[in-house]
């Protein structure tokens, strides 16, 4: 490259060789005669100095990648342009397009049901290697690997919820064990089948300004656990009265325990199903008809997965349907509540509680909540922090492609929470809250349970309809039996924690950060508890 300066210093040509040995313009710079000066020439020959540099950077660039033939600024241009503005070789972006276009012709296409898939990656690129493979056949090859993948993924989650409701389902041995030895002991030990409470607190049962808990549950160790976390947490514990209702076969065990585990200053009493003589066949004739009906038998102790199409149906869908069979569904002791009015007629407020539960905060300021007239005190599940536990509306519960459903609720209606209620059974005596319970269900058996699907919130929901006074949210938490990312601050500061849900705290499939919630109410150092080996 060199530069030229005419004689009359007019002129200045920048040149540079090219591949015949002569010598190729690159620029000519003219200087006009009449505004000629020595400052200008000065001017000019430093902005050469800093271009000069530039342009041969840029050729030995060019010469190097053998575009030997650019020799003008516009065949740079050309040349270096897109590599200056980041832009990538068309020949690449070619290819890309081309990839992904087989790629995407590959997806409308079915894999061939004999192709021998590899069972790995590094088998992929080996095969590549060996069997010189089209861009079309790998992508085939690829698309069946991930076919396979998903569907092993998809079967492994599915086997995992259904080992889950199982496990769920079952009853522990050690649980199992404590309610053997109990029951023997209500045979043989007159201590453990002393009257439950004493003859001179019985008045007690029916007096209208002590606070007055039900619990409904044939578990022997998830009640004491309730009964000993609200007496422990109450700040007035002698107002505390229990009413425990139980089946007729843990009935022995369940006095034998609050027997001989008293829990005084409260009140506990034990009563079982078959000691009510309210609960006659007559009284509760939709109960006889979903235990006895065909249907509701296969639907629950049938076979879960056998009909079922898989490939659509979401994991989280599978796992609600096999919530909802959970025999629980067809006890009575799940349906109780419905007859709180009647069962104790003599009591005018009462606080439910399910047995999956902790107290950690005294309840007695829930006596003094005005209802405003209504029956029902419960949090409502619709908002709240937690999206995935508070945010339940009727469409979670409800079939609304069923005109009957459709016709008389609003799917975007708030949801509310069983497990800790807050019932007024006065104001209840004047509704007719348990026929339309009734009459729901009837309707869903008749259409062959297709109207709802989960348990005995969804007749609740439609029964309590205007009936609920929604509560303050910090009085009962939720979730901590299937979330497991519950906020441990929230727990910590909840009045009743709920362990709603399959992984409950008595179960080896409970979460194990939130089990101590619960266990810290259990009496390890009671002989039942250690001989049945609870928990260990």
């Amino acid at each position: 490259m060199q530069l030229h300066f005419s004689p009359s210093m007019r002129s200045i040509t920048i040149s540079s060789s090219n591949s015949n040995g002569g010598f190729g313009e690159l620029m000519k710079i003219k200087v006009a005669a009449r505004h000629f000066s020595y400052r200008t020439l000065f001017h000019t020959i430093l902005i050469l100095a800093f271009l000069l540099p530039f342009v041969f950077i840029l050729t030995a660039v060019v010469t190097l990648e053998g575009v030997n033939k650019c020799s003008s600024f516009d065949c740079l241009g050309r040349r270096l342009g897109p590599k200056l503005l980041g832009r990538t070789d068309d020949s690449k972006q070619r290819l890309v397009k081309d990839f992904v276009k087989i790629l995407n012709q590959v997806n409308s296409e079915e894999v061939p049901a004999g192709l021998k898939l590899p069972e790995s990656y590094s088998q992929l690129v080996s095969e590549m290697k060996n069997n010189k493979y089209s861009a079309k056949e790998f992508a085939l090859m690829l698309k069946g690997m991930m076919d396979r993948s998903e569907r092993e993924i998809r079967e492994s989650k599915f086997a995992e919820l259904m080992n889950k409701h199982f496990a769920a389902s079952a009853v522990p041995k050690g649980i199992h064990c404590l309610s053997l030895r109990l029951t023997d002991e209500y045979s043989s030990n007159a201590h453990a089948r002393r009257q439950l409470p004493s003859p001179e607190l019985l008045p007690l049962l029916s007096e209208k300004l002590l606070h007055h808990f039900v619990l409904s549950t044939d578990n022997i160790l998830a009640a004491s656990v309730v009964v000993n976390s609200a007496v422990r947490s109450s700040l007035k514990p002698e107002k505390i009265v229990f009413h425990v209702i139980t089946d007729k076969k843990t009935y022995a065990g369940m006095h034998s325990w609050f027997a001989l585990n008293p829990v005084s200053p409260a009140i506990v009493e034990v009563r079982g199903i078959h000691q009510f003589d309210w609960l006659t066949r007559e009284n509760i004739p939709v109960l006889e008809a979903v235990e006895g009906h065909y249907g509701i038998r296969k639907y629950y102790h049938g076979n879960h997965v056998l009909g079922a199409n898989l490939s659509d149906t979401s994991p989280r869908s599978f796992a609600s349907k096999l919530q909802a069979r959970s025999p629980k569904y067809i006890s009575l002791l799940n349906h109780i509540r419905i007859y709180l009015p009647e069962l104790f007629p003599n009591l005018d407020k009462v606080v439910f509680l399910d047995d999956d539960v902790v107290i950690q905060r005294d309840l007695s300021p829930l006596w003094d909540i005005d209802l405003k007239g209504k029956v029902n005190g419960a949090i409502e599940t619709c908002k709240g922090e937690d999206e995935w536990v508070m945010s339940k509306r009727f469409r979670n519960y409800f079939n609304f492609s069923h005109p009957l459903i459709a016709k008389h609720l609003n799917p975007e209606e708030c949801a509310w929470a069983y497990g800790m209620n807050v019932f007024d059974l006065h104001a209840w005596r004047k509704t007719n809250i348990r026929d339309t319970y009734h009459s729901w269900l009837k309707e869903n058996l008749k259409s062959k349970l297709t109207m709802w699907k989960l348990g005995t919130l969804p007749p609740a929901l439609i029964a309590f309809k205007g009936h609920v006074h929604p509560i303050d949210p910090s009085w009962h938490m939720l979730g901590l039996g299937y979330q497991n990312k519950s906020n441990i601050e929230n727990v910590k500061k909840a009045a009743v924690i709920h362990y709603n849900g399959q992984s409950k705290p008595w179960l080896e499939l409970g979460f194990e950060h939130l089990r101590p919630f619960w266990t810290k109410y259990v009496d390890y150092s009671n002989d039942f508890i250690k001989n049945c080996h609870i928990l260990e």
